[in-house]
């Protein structure tokens, strides 16, 4: 039982872990000449209504009422989110900055 618990902690942390694309968009120079791009301005726009167009998962309280099999599904689609998450991120610095990728947004 600790163990199926520690994993859960454990998975809610690593969903956790990815910012929203508009607060990595900030991070990004202005000063930049990719940032000037038609592609950066697109990736921007998207990254400004990311959080608005994100699907809602399964909450993990919801889960905890399906029991083991819903907290999984749960876990899963918190991940999933994280990762996509991560990978709009990696997309928009490629797009808008000539630095090299933050080892927090390598694969």
């Amino acid at each position: 039982m600790k163990a199926k618990l520690l994993a859960a902690v454990t998975m809610l942390a690593v969903a956790g872990c990815a910012s929203q694309p508009v607060d990595h968009a900030t991070t990004l120079s202005p000063q930049d000449p990719k940032w000037r791009s038609a592609e950066c301005a697109q990736a921007r726009a998207a990254a400004a209504n990311y959080a608005a167009s994100e699907k809602e998962t399964m909450s993990v309280s919801a889960g905890l009422l399906l029991g083991p099999y819903g907290l999984g599904i749960a876990m899963a689609g918190k991940q999933h989110q994280a990762k996509m998450r991560k990978q709009f991120a990696r997309d928009m610095h490629l797009k808008c900055s000539s630095k090299p990728l933050p080892a927090s947004l390598a694969r």
